[in-house]
């Protein structure tokens, strides 16, 4: 029962925070500082969810097959390749590198 808890204390939680955005007055939304804010937030969040996921086990870091993965696909990045490569070369180098034991 407990899970169920959480589950509608969730959706009451993400309702509240939607409604609470709606309820922000638009003039607070076209400040430059808020505007710039919100095109970084996502990148920040996004980057930090990739490192966690990349070099984290646990509470312990790591430097694994992953790693490999990542850097492949920066190396994609810079050279501008599209999306679809970078996550083939992604998951080349990791499973290459899984696969050689390392």
């Amino acid at each position: 029962m407990n899970v169920w808890i959480a589950i509608g204390l969730t959706a009451v939680g993400c309702y509240l925070v939607k409604l609470i955005g709606l309820l922000v007055p638009a003039g607070a939304l076209e400040r430059p500082l808020v505007q710039r804010l919100a095109a970084l937030l996502p990148v920040a969040l996004l980057a930090a969810l990739t490192a966690q996921q990349t070099f984290g086990a646990g509470s312990t870091a790591v430097l694994d097959a992953r790693a490999a993965g990542l850097v492949a696909a920066a190396v994609a990045l810079v050279l501008r390749a599209p999306f679809l490569v970078v996550v083939g070369a992604a998951v080349a180098v990791t499973a290459g590198v899984r696969a050689l034991g390392w």
